[in-house]
């Protein structure tokens, strides 16, 4: 299977919450969590070298319907909710076309 499809998402944490913003957003990896989804092939979470509650994450997907059809779910959806209480602001979203790169375990 290859990334056919990107995003990243940046977010700001309320004052002092990135830690806990930081560790949710692992939770995605936990199985049956949208990054445990066999169509979900790049899932990076790291924070900024200079705001320690700036978050990014950067994901790639075997299509934009798989990412889609898994953050339309239950245990996707649950993350997206208390994601929402952490953050001081709204989030930033890109979608991505891959062109070429590398991911490895």
């Amino acid at each position: 299977m290859s990334v056919t499809y990107g995003f990243h998402a940046t977010m700001t944490a309320a004052p002092g919450r990135g830690g806990r913003l930081v560790d949710l957003l692992l939770t995605g990896l936990d199985e049956g969590s949208p990054g445990a989804d066999e169509h979900c092939l790049v899932y990076l979470v790291s924070r900024s070298a200079t705001d320690p509650d700036r978050v990014h994450v950067v994901e790639g997907w075997t299509s934009e319907e798989d990412h889609h059809r898994v953050f339309a779910g239950r245990a996707a959806q649950a993350i997206v909710a208390r994601v929402g209480e952490l953050l001081a602001g709204e989030p930033e979203f890109t979608d991505q076309v891959p062109v070429r790169g590398k991911a490895a375990g």
